[in-house]
């Protein structure tokens, strides 16, 4: 469990890589739909962790690979928009595989 102020800056971060995501889906995420569903930030702030849910288009680790390739760009728009933090953390970014892993358990229960 974070402090509340690592609570904030995880939810702002959620919000402005969503953000992000939608204003240049075509370029970063080549046309999928790509949703920010999970951040966690280190204590000290110097890393953010953005597990990404990545629907409809690309295989989803193209569409990674693409998004990796333009954190930098991605950071940047981030620390543009949230002037008030002193460093904006680094960004990594994996895929959220929760849905699938719960789909996989509802379909073997129901087996």
């Amino acid at each position: 469990m974070g402090s509340i102020r690592q609570n904030r800056i995880e939810n702002v971060i959620q919000e402005e890589v969503s953000k992000v995501f939608q204003r240049n889906a075509k370029e970063l995420c080549l046309g999928a739909m790509v949703t920010a569903t999970v951040v966690r930030v280190t204590p000290d702030l110097s890393l953010a962790r953005v597990f990404l849910s990545i629907f409809a288009g690309p295989p989803k680790e193209e569409v990674l690979q693409n998004i990796q390739a333009n954190k930098g760009k991605i950071r940047g728009d981030v620390g543009r928009r949230l002037k008030n933090m002193k460093h904006i953390p680094d960004l990594d970014f994996k895929i959220d595989d929760s849905l699938d892993y719960a789909m996989k358990i509802d379909e073997l229960l129901k087996k």
